[in-house]
């Protein structure tokens, strides 16, 4: 192994993906199989995390699908002691769990006033407090060992906040500065063994956003076009594009980098549209 694919590997490695089913969370499964990391894909669709195990076993990578609720500590402990007996340890935290529900959104008709507050807690939860459990229930194996990395998702609209989008933004904002928080928590407290990071996504075509970006027909929406026009790089990002910066955060190639929300975002937030 060449110097650089040593900086780079994560062989032996056991990282843990939360909501690792969707398209951007297969994606960065899949590259930390093929780094060499024995991956456990956590989520409530277990049906999907065997799946998706399957495909990367079936590619020759190390891979187990794990069922929990990213907001239920009973299940994310039992995930954990899951885990510990069958890989004996872990080494990697992602959270790359999250979403978003009509309620806390503000559309185009509607105004700030008829934002239901209920739904805008329920994504705070989902997001923040989605991200907050994993990192105090799977850290403490990192805690113990001194010893892990932790990378979060946040997001593009926490640092240009987006129209309409106001919980999951206010959610990923807290996100962000969380990140910068629990980096300089862990590494005064137990050393520089342990980093944490985050990846602020641009905008990818997912589940989530796809009918809201573009038309039945492929097309873009309004609110497509008006994203492209803002993207220097004039299109949407693809799932492995994530990849490359995912796999040197969790690296010894970023042993150095603890505390920083990283954008892949063909130079969205770079761009200030004149």
């Amino acid at each position: 192994m060449t110097y650089l694919e040593n900086l780079f590997s994560l062989q032996s490695k056991v990282a843990v993906v939360i909501g690792g089913t969707g398209v951007l969370g297969s994606a960065m499964c899949k590259a930390l199989a093929r780094a060499g990391a024995a991956v456990v894909i956590l989520g409530r669709r277990k049906e999907a995390a065997d799946g998706l195990a399957k495909e990367i076993i079936r590619g020759g990578g190390n891979a187990l699908g794990v069922s929990a609720d990213v907001l239920d500590e009973k299940q994310l402990r039992q995930a954990h002691q899951f885990i510990l007996e069958k890989f004996g340890s872990l080494d990697i935290l992602i959270n790359c769990a999250g979403g978003n529900i009509p309620g806390a959104v503000v559309q185009p008709d509607k105004s700030f006033l008829d934002l239901k507050l209920d739904d805008f807690e329920k994504v705070v939860s989902l997001n923040l407090s989605g991200t907050v459990l994993p990192c105090q229930v799977f850290g403490e194996t990192l805690i113990e060992k001194k010893r892990g990395v932790i990378i979060n998702i946040s997001s593009m609209t926490a640092i240009r906040p987006l129209t309409r989008v106001v919980g999951y933004g206010a959610a990923k904002a807290a996100i962000s500065n969380f990140t910068l928080w629990l980096a300089v928590e862990l590494a005064r407290k137990y050393g520089e063994g342990l980093r944490v990071n985050a990846i602020a996504p641009g905008f990818f075509l997912t589940e989530q956003n796809r009918t809201l970006l573009t038309n039945p027909d492929g097309s873009l929406t309004d609110r497509g076009q008006q994203i492209i026009r803002g993207t220097p790089f004039g299109r949407f990002g693809e799932a492995e594009e994530l990849c490359g910066t995912l796999l040197w955060l969790c690296s010894d190639a970023s042993r150095f980098v603890s505390g920083i929300v990283v954008p892949v975002d063909g130079a969205f937030s770079a761009y200030a549209g004149v």
